[in-house]
């Protein structure tokens, strides 16, 4: 193991501009008909029977930032049963710029499909990026608790996840590359003989594999120095070793992003037979993982318990917010379904004190009032039952 430096404080969260949601209004949203929410606190617990709604509004919050939201889901199903196949979200937001009203939604298209649609204090926005001048959102759902253990490619979408909240643009290029990936396949498998129209595709893909491979680099060298600054052996959520590990990061590793391309470049060429006998491009950022060891015992995080990958999970989220503040400048919000269910007594304790200490806004969820008892005084709660949200009184 490395020698690492000597623990230093994380940089505040407070210190970035606070955001809040204010009020919350959906439409036609999940289970969702019509609800306007007014919300005026640091930390929202929703309250509920499983299968309530809570996760549809941490959903609803998500979409305030590029991509699909926490659940991946098209937009199409998002839209409530019984409603017009369209819908609506929006929130209020107290930020560094006073009020600022936020929108995003379907409309029906001229040709009978669904387009989204963002808007910024009534005005038309181009696409959800747009709001990352005003709000940053992160997120941990029960569909990560199997990350540690999972495939490569579900670590890359969380790493990408990580990415896209400190850099809005990283989605796309991480979209260009895909299609670039794709246009190769089909035409190693359509016109292999076409060497000017693979030199094309592969000139594009060689620079779009350096600046996706840059961005993830990047984020993961500061996310695993600001970890690395404030570790503690003894906290309930052990700090994770971050890395990313591939053969593409071997090559790229100490040279020029130009040096680089030239050699992906130069790699891509030799191995189109290869990689039309197995259809894919087997090298580039698109096989490189995301690898967490648990710090205090040095071990891969796949090997550890299940309490422990859950803690460490946890952990490298809220590290993450810290990250987001101090790059972009924005308190996010924190959105954590379902994160009290399965903390013993002294974790649950833990965290709540270090929400509170962490100057977002968050919202939780649970089915069990009990375990929101030890929030501070200023969270609210609120009772969830199909498509309303009820002020509650803290559990007894």
């Amino acid at each position: 193991m490395t020698e690492q430096p000597p623990p230093a404080a994380l940089p505040p969260t407070g210190a970035a501009a606070p955001c809040r949601v204010t009020r919350l209004g959906l439409r036609d949203f999940r289970s969702y008909r019509a609800l306007d929410a007014d919300i005026d606190a640091p930390l929202v617990a929703l309250v509920g029977e499983n299968g309530a709604g809570k996760t549809n509004v941490l959903e609803a919050l998500s979409l305030f930032t590029a991509g699909r939201g926490l659940r991946r889901a098209d937009l199409a199903t998002m839209a409530a049963h019984e409603g017009p196949g369209t819908f609506s979200v929006a929130v209020a937001l107290d930020t560094r710029w006073g009020g600022v009203r936020l929108g995003t939604g379907t409309e029906r298209a001229p040709d009978g499909g669904l387009a989204r649609r963002c808007r910024i204090d009534g005005e038309t926005a181009g696409s959800p990026a747009a709001f990352a001048e005003y709000v940053r959102v992160v997120w941990l759902t029960p569909a990560l608790d199997g990350l540690f253990t999972g495939t490569p490619g579900d670590r890359r979408r969380f790493l990408d996840r990580l990415v896209l909240a400190v850099d809005p643009a990283h989605g796309t290029r991480v979209n260009a590359f895909e299609r670039a990936l794709r246009s190769r396949n089909r035409v190693l498998e359509e016109h292999p003989r076409n060497t000017a129209w693979l030199d094309a595709i592969e000139t594009e893909l060689a620079e779009l594999a350096v600046a996706v491979a840059a961005a993830r680099r990047e984020t993961v060298t500061r996310l695993a120095a600001l970890i690395l600054a404030a570790r503690d052996d003894a906290s309930p959520f052990p700090w994770g070793d971050l890395a990313i590990a591939g053969a593409f990061e071997d090559m790229a590793a100490d040279r020029p992003a130009v040096e680089v391309e030239d050699l992906y470049r130069a790699h891509l060429a030799e191995s189109r037979m290869r990689d039309r006998a197995a259809g894919r491009t087997l090298a580039g950022p698109q096989a490189s993982d995301l690898t967490v060891r648990h710090g205090p015992k040095d071990t891969p995080a796949a090997e550890c318990s299940t309490g422990e990958q859950k803690a460490l999970l946890i952990g490298l989220v809220l590290a993450h917010a810290r990250l987001v503040a101090a790059m972009s400048g924005l308190a996010p919000l924190v959105l954590l379904d379902e994160i009290a269910a399965h903390l013993d007594p002294r974790r649950r304790a833990a965290l709540y004190g270090t929400l509170a200490a962490l100057g977002s806004q968050v919202w939780m969820t649970g089915a069990d009032p009990a375990l929101f008892a030890d929030l501070p005084a200023d969270a609210v709660r609120f009772a969830v039952t199909p498509g309303r949200l009820t002020p509650a009184a803290p559990a007894a």
